[in-house]
């Protein structure tokens, strides 16, 4: 079981390397974590951009990644490194697509992700990283079987870790050519309350629902499952869309829906026999001080009720 959770999204250049960022991920591996996602930040221009890039001031420095995964490892922690593009147009990853008819977009634009992706397989191979993840909620990527394929292939020539790829919810039977990863990751933001019902035993129902699915996607590929993101903010009425990242500051904060989120989401995937675990979304290079925690309204679990029944699943299962 992989007892993960995801650290330093958006951290930028010199973000990895701080003393407040090694105890961030001394804080997070006292949880009961026997593994860590750590991402990498890189960038196109627009969805419709040729050309994936490293931008100075966001884009982690190789010295800072090797740093993050030495760190990790003399924690006891396995490391996934997740390298990760976003659009500096705030597009969603997922938007970034071509026109069908004019191949060339697509060739182009898988050269450049190509050599994105090898540069951190090499690097991965390097300091011995468990497993690389080669894309995230990429649904325009994924829909070109034969470039992807290629990518696959071209990664395992340098990488001979796990290769884990992040498909969105929704997409399980999408893409076939998910027959060449090792794990299929989902980014597991599944709606698990109702409204005016955001009870534990409606989650837990829903989540009964939606593990249905999951085990079809392992069936259907031949391949082990994972959710290689899955969270939620602690917001009243946000495990209803888990995925919202927006803050609304009219409605009131809830820890305990949050917390609940995290116990039906372990209660029912935990002893699958097809499922490997959990990269958890995400927690913080720089914590706040701890009695600013419950004033955080993100994702991350650090000082809510939450930490409490992560803690209790790693640390005692």
């Amino acid at each position: 079981m992989i007892k993960g959770y995801t650290w330093g999204f958006f951290s930028g250049t010199g973000g990895f390397t701080t003393t407040e960022a090694e105890k961030s991920m001394e804080y997070l591996a006292s949880l009961g974590l026997n593994w860590i996602c750590i991402p990498v930040n890189c960038f196109q221009e627009a969805f419709y951009s040729l050309n994936v890039f490293s931008l100075f001031g966001r884009t982690q420095t190789d010295e800072e990644v090797r740093f993050a995964i030495r760190k990790a490892k003399s924690l006891g922690l396995k490391v996934c490194l997740k390298p990760m593009v976003d659009c500096l147009d705030r597009s969603w990853r997922a938007r970034i697509n071509f026109p069908s008819e004019n191949g060339d977009y697509w060739k182009a634009w898988f050269a450049s992700y190509t050599r994105f992706m090898l540069h951190y397989a090499r690097l991965a191979e390097s300091e011995k990283c468990e497993m690389l993840c080669t894309g995230c909620e990429m649904a325009g990527m994924d829909s070109q079987a034969s470039y992807c394929r290629r990518l696959i292939e071209d990664v395992r020539k340098v990488y001979t870790g796990t290769i884990m790829h992040n498909i969105n919810h929704g997409d399980e039977f999408r893409f076939p050519w998910l027959t060449d990863v090792d794990i299929i990751g989902i980014s597991a933001y599944y709606p698990v309350s109702e409204p005016g019902d955001n009870s534990l035993d409606t989650m837990r129902r829903k989540w009964a629902e939606h593990r249905e699915r999951v085990k079809k996607c392992s069936e259907h590929f031949g391949k082990p499952v994972m959710f290689a993101e899955i969270g939620v903010r602690n917001e009243r009425g946000c495990t209803m869309y888990p995925w919202d990242f927006r803050n609304r500051p009219e409605t009131p904060s809830d820890e305990q829906e949050q917390a609940d989120f995290y116990r039906s989401a372990m209660e029912t995937m935990w002893d699958e026999p097809y499922f490997r675990g959990f990269f958890w979304w995400d927690w913080k290079a720089v914590l706040p001080p701890p009695e600013k925690a419950h004033e955080n309204r993100d994702f991350t679990i650090y000082g809510k009720a939450a930490e409490a029944v992560l803690k209790e699943w790693y640390t005692t299962r």
